[in-house]
């Protein structure tokens, strides 16, 4: 379990994100060859930006994607980076797809569901919190 952790100079860290997004009006378009390229430039995508695909799951209406991630970034720009760059290579290898999407310019829709995941429950942290004042107490007794 200790090796799941990523070290730092100064932290230790598990950051894993769930991540759903759809493609605008939740159209069905991400199938016939468009799911496969688009696994490709989301696994390149990870690889540059060193977040790792731990799951990944594209259905034709949406994406799942669950990656473990740097302390340093913010989910907000996992997603954006993942969307923007994903889109502009779609657009470019499926004109098709641009053309669809011409009257309204975009691929994806504005919003997006994210979820921390943890190998611990919520249950388990704030057992642990509220044990550490009665632990500091019982430390200090002489």
């Amino acid at each position: 379990m200790e090796n799941m952790y990523h070290t730092k100079s100064h932290c230790k860290y598990l950051i894993q994100y769930h991540i759903i997004w759809c493609p605008k009006f939740r159209f069905s378009v991400l199938k016939d060859g468009i799911d496969e390229s688009l696994k490709k430039i989301l696994a390149e995508i990870c690889d540059r930006y060193r977040y790792i695909i731990k799951a990944m799951e594209i259905m034709p209406d949406h994406i799942h994607i669950f990656v473990d991630c740097p302390q340093t970034v913010a989910p907000c720009d996992i997603v954006r980076t993942l969307k923007s760059i994903s889109a502009i290579e779609l657009f470019r290898l499926y004109p098709e797809l641009k053309n669809f999407y011409a009257r309204c310019g975009v691929l994806w829709s504005p919003g997006y569901f994210v979820s921390t995941i943890g190998h611990i429950s919520a249950e388990t942290v704030t057992k642990y919190i509220e044990e550490q004042k009665n632990k500091m107490i019982r430390n200090e007794k002489p």
